[in-house]
Order: structure tokens, then sequence, then C-alpha cells
């Protein structure tokens, strides 16, 4: 079983940051709180260790990895060009959940960017993910804490049921305040493209660097993706979620019910901030009360939602 390490989100033990730092360089697995979600962190310059993430997620091999660094600073050991258009967007919104994809540095092992030679490469904001990259010295190789394809993870107890016995430490500081994965913009094309949406949205990216384009193909599972969260049926609980419209719910809802289904209704607030926040963790409530099926309605069509309804659409996939 894993160790569990609780500590303060604003001022963390050392101790623990420390004790998990040293497991990073050992080559060890350490669950650590994002602003985003939690993630499953390895040494990105030990390929061993980026092999047991694949395995302890299940994770298919052509589904690439995010590194995490410290500051701006490392950036020159994950990468190999930093063109001034991510200067921009790493001086606009680094620390935070952007994560840039760009030619990889020859030290990063293939499993992290799935063979393929391109890394994604972001710096996040979290405190507690801030100390433990700053006291680890290395950069950290992490997707979601959960199980391929399952619902990603914003407090440790989301971690335990399916990972507690697979790592080797989890840090638990509280629910993650982002609640969805970091946006995904792909340098190496132009203009820019917009791979996986996420709390920056495109028009506080094409603020800073003019008009991107949208990634709206799927990639094929036999080829490397250029970044995670790209595939059809992702962050999926095990009970079957259907997306209605919401003027179609109440309906859809009696309806199943009088066809002897126990329906889960996910109600998320009206401000897409705080319904990304709560999005995974209702949906983990809703995946553990023993419903037949999950309804929820779609979000607004508008660019504050996106990734929300990305999550959604792609959860719903069967």
């Amino acid at each position: 079983m894993a160790h569990v390490w609780r500590v303060d989100p604003l001022q963390p033990d050392p101790r623990w940051l420390e004790a998990a730092a040293q497991l990073l360089r050992q080559g060890k697995l350490v669950v650590f709180p994002t602003e985003t979600v939690y993630g499953l962190g390895a040494n990105a310059w030990d390929e061993t260790a980026v092999q047991r993430i694949f395995a302890v997620k299940g994770r298919p091999a052509t589904n690439p990895l995010i590194v995490h660094i410290a500051s701006r600073e490392q950036v020159t050991e994950v990468v190999v060009d930093w063109p001034a258009v991510a200067a921009r967007l790493a001086q606009r919104f680094w620390p935070g959940p952007l994560t840039l994809v760009l030619p990889k540095h020859a030290r990063i092992p293939p499993v992290v960017t799935a063979g393929g030679p391109t890394v994604a490469v972001r710096c996040p904001a979290h405190p507690v993910a801030q100390a433990l990259l700053q006291q680890a010295g290395v950069p950290v190789a992490a997707p979601s804490a959960n199980r391929s394809t399952e619902i990603s993870p914003t407090r440790a107890e989301h971690v335990l049921p399916s990972l507690g016995q697979l790592v080797d430490a989890i840090i638990d500081a509280g629910p993650c305040p982002g609640g969805v994965e970091s946006t995904v913009v792909d340098l190496t094309v132009d203009p820019p493209r917009l791979l996986r949406p996420g709390l920056i949205t495109v028009p506080m990216l094409e603020e800073v660097i003019g008009p991107i384009g949208i990634q709206t193909s799927v990639p094929a599972l036999s080829t490397p993706a250029r970044s995670p969260g790209l595939l059809p049926r992702h962050y999926a609980p095990r009970t079957p979620l259907r997306l209605v419209s919401l003027e179609q719910l109440a309906a859809e809802q009696q309806r199943l019910t009088a066809e002897g289904y126990r329906c889960g209704i996910l109600q998320l607030p009206d401000d897409p901030q705080r319904a990304a926040a709560l999005l995974y963790a209702q949906l983990h409530q809703l995946d553990a009360a023993g419903y037949d099926l999950l309804l929820a309605p779609w979000p607004p069509d508008t660019w504050d939602w996106h990734a929300i309804r990305d999550r959604l659409r792609r959860a719903a996939h069967d």
C-alpha cells in the first residue's frame, strides 16, 4: 500500500516533500496534486520508471505523457527548440494549466512521447507540485493518477481504490482547484493548434499569439498521438453516461425511470469555473452510487464551457 502523506496545500511539510522527491529520484511512482488533477509522477529521464506508469495505468503505448517542470528555466532540459511563441505563452500562463508541444530533447526517453519527435511540457502552479518539482530536481512525467480511460482524480481518495496498491506514495493536499486537465497547444505547426481544451480558453490564447487552429480529427490508436486526451473514450465512469439537452433532461429521466432504470443526474453549477472544479468529483460520486445510467445535460456551446463539453463527450463515448 502506498504511503499517504497529508499536507497543507499552501504550506506543505518539507519533510514529506523531500521524501517524495527522493522516491522520484529513485525511480518510484509518486501521486501528487496539481491545480488541474492529481498526477501520477515518475522521473522523466528514467525509462524504467516511466514504463511503470504505463503498466500501472493500463495506458496504450501510443498515448504520450506530459512532462512537468519547476520553472521556465528548466524547459531546455526537455525541449530542443523554444520559439518566440512559446516564450510569450509561458510568460503569460506559466506556472499554470497550459501544456506546450515542442520538439523533444534527446534525453527524454521515447516511451515518454509514445515514440514521437515532440514532447508535451508544462509548469504547474499548485504550491505542492511546485515545491515537489523543485525538491526533485528532475523533470517529472505525470499523466492523471487513474486507470486509463477512467475518471480523472481531483482528490486523493479518488486515487486510492484503483492505484493505492500500485504506487509508492500519495501526497494528499485536498481537492484540486481547477478540476479539469490542462489546455494543450501544439507549437510545431503554423498556426499553433489546440489539441485539448482546458481552463485556458481559445480566446485567452489568441489574445497572446493570434489565431490558432483546433484539432478535430481523432488519431489512430496504432500511431503516436501528439498529446494525451485525444482518445475518443476518456474520463469515463464505469456507469454508462448519456448526454441530453437541458430541455429534454426531465422527460428523458422520467422515461427511463418508467422503464425500470435507476438514473443519476449530473448537476453542475452555472459558473464554468466552479463546474470544472466539481465535474470529476461529482462523476466519481455518481459512479459509486450504483445507478444503472447517468444523465448529464449538455453545457452551453461557448468557449468558457469548451473543456467541460469535451470531457463529457469523451466520457459518454461507447
